[in-house]
């Protein structure tokens, strides 16, 4: 991580918990440098500003960073699941805070979720007010996560690239492979390697097969994409990797798959003739890309074929709800195998 320093404040944000939880470990480090933790760093969790009645107030945050250093010429505040202040009258304490900060003091904001049970169901926004407030206060903005497609493909290379081993070409593709869309576990594996091999070693997918363990999960296109290509052993392991190193549970795919086919359905039909059209009729905004996937998909099944997976859609949605006594992983995986082997011979039907 380069970033200036001597900025007065940092927000660091991302997807991954793991990575994020990296992230800050490394910027925390380069803060402190030589310098003792315990004497530098003052870190507030969510008990330092919670309320008796359930809320939150920002005021211990900006105490902490008004306070000058006891000891030393700095100080380094920490302060965890920030997005407890996502509004912006939550935070506008610490905005005021932010035109004029204390030069010895170097504000970290972690923009974690509240960890308590039942509350943020997922991590909000960052207020527009306070990214500006960093902004103008010449602070610094770590966004961790690690994207998706090709830019999360950048991103494991980067760090692959970055790790103290030397990764061969197929070791290297066996380590993406492997993770899949489970990231953050890169950091981990690396360091496991690390600690076994040694610094500067060059390694092969071999050597570092029995330390892989689990595969990790995926993304949802890549089984719909397996599916649509008619390979029914290869979205088979793509739904294991799914339901094991993903803990899907057979329901989430089915509504993955019901949503998916359903889209062709609704551009079953001859008037819909471009993908701007096919994108209106399913809402779709921004990038066709999505919209024509399903329109040349609608197009090579046909029908027959659609109402045919809309029929076995149905029945393993009651089959996943006891009208059969399977387990709900073979029936998921009957699902899977019968929509890839109709999809292999749609393929082979339209190229006739």
């Amino acid at each position: 991580m380069n970033v200036n320093l001597s900025s007065p404040v940092f927000l660091v944000k991302g997807s991954d918990d793991v990575i994020l939880g990296d992230e800050v470990s490394a910027l925390i480090a380069q803060l402190l440098g030589d310098d003792d933790r315990t004497l530098l760093l003052a870190e507030l969790s969510v008990a330092d500003h919670a309320l008796e009645d359930g809320g939150y107030t920002i005021g211990p945050v900006v105490d902490a960073s008004q306070t000058f250093p006891f000891f030393g010429d700095r100080r380094i505040v920490l302060v965890r699941n920030a997005a407890v202040f996502s509004t912006k009258d939550a935070c506008a304490p610490l905005v005021h805070y932010l035109s004029d900060p204390l030069a010895t003091t170097s504000l970290v904001l972690v923009w974690e979720k509240d960890p308590r049970p039942n509350k943020q169901t997922k991590t909000p926004a960052v207020p527009k007010t306070l990214l500006e407030a960093i902004t103008s206060a010449g602070g610094v903005v770590v966004d961790s996560s690690p994207g998706t497609g090709k830019a999360q493909s950048g991103w494991l290379e980067e760090r692959i690239s970055d790790s103290s081993l030397k990764f061969d070409p197929a070791a290297r593709r066996t380590l993406v492979d492997h993770l899949g869309s489970d990231v953050g576990r890169l950091p981990a594996l690396l360091e496991i390697l690390e600690s076994v091999y040694g610094a500067g070693t060059k390694v092969s997918a071999p050597d570092i097969e029995p330390y892989l363990g689990m595969s990790g999960d995926v993304a949802p296109w890549d089984l719909t994409d397996a599916i649509d290509g008619g390979d029914v052993s290869g979205s088979l392991d793509v739904l294991n990797r799914m339901m094991v190193g993903g803990s899907r549970h057979p329901l989430q795919i089915l509504a993955t798959l019901s949503n998916h086919y359903l889209r062709m359905i609704r551009l079953d039909d001859p008037d819909i003739r471009s993908d701007k059209e096919a994108a209106e009729v399913l809402g779709i905004k921004g990038s066709t890309f999505p919209a024509k996937k399903a329109l040349d998909g609608a197009r090579r099944l046909g029908s027959d074929r659609m109402a045919e997976f809309a029929s076995l859609l149905a029945q393993a949605d009651l089959d996943l709800h006891g009208a059969k006594a399977w387990p709900p992983e073979l029936v998921i995986e009957v699902l899977v195998a019968r929509l890839a082997g109709r999809n292999r011979s749609a393929s082979g039907r339209s190229r006739r």
